[in-house]
């Protein structure tokens, strides 16, 4: 069973020894499948979301509050803003950022969250659309310079890994 609300409220907030907020986000990413599921290629694909407050896409992402690691930060706010379930795997990276809306500091986490499931209901449901698109497509309409390079990060990760594994599937085939 999945809780159908989202957290809300700053008590519960981190921040750096900088005073930066400390906020957590995932790259939701699956490869093409059939309409029966079936994975038919190593075709990328990753899920964006909507801004609560206007229509620009983004990575799901928010806060990282004090009772939780920052894998289960990235669990879930991919849960409350996208829908979706997955395995959280190594970190990409950590950015600095100035907030456009409000002028301050922050301190953003990405990491990777290969989906196993998507929901049909979700906490952000109604305040949110979220999309499959192709890795072009989403650094085209991702509004923030560090989830872009967070998304790179995940792509050559993923691309070394594919070529080690078929490079081991060549030696053991020799």
């Amino acid at each position: 069973m999945v809780c159908l609300v989202s957290r809300s409220g700053r008590e519960l907030q981190r921040y750096n020894n900088m005073g930066f907020r400390q906020v957590v986000g995932c790259v939701p990413y699956r490869y093409k499948a059939d309409v029966n599921g079936n994975i038919m290629s190593n075709e990328l694909e990753v899920l964006v979301v909507s801004s609560q407050k206007c229509q620009k896409f983004m990575f799901p992402k928010g806060g990282w509050e004090l009772d939780e690691s920052v894998e289960e930060a990235a669990c879930r706010e991919s849960l409350e803003e996208a829908g979706v379930i997955g395995i959280v795997e190594a970190q990409l990276g950590q950015w600095s950022f100035i907030s456009k809306r409000h002028g301050t500091y922050y301190e953003g986490h990405m990491f990777p969250l290969f989906v196993k499931e998507q929901l049909d209901l979700w906490p952000e449901k109604h305040v949110r659309r979220r999309l499959w698109m192709s890795v072009a497509e989403a650094r085209e309409v991702c509004q923030h310079w560090w989830m872009k390079e967070a998304l790179d990060i995940l792509v050559d990760r993923l691309i070394t890994s594919q070529q080690q594994m078929e490079d081991i599937a060549l030696a053991d085939s020799n």
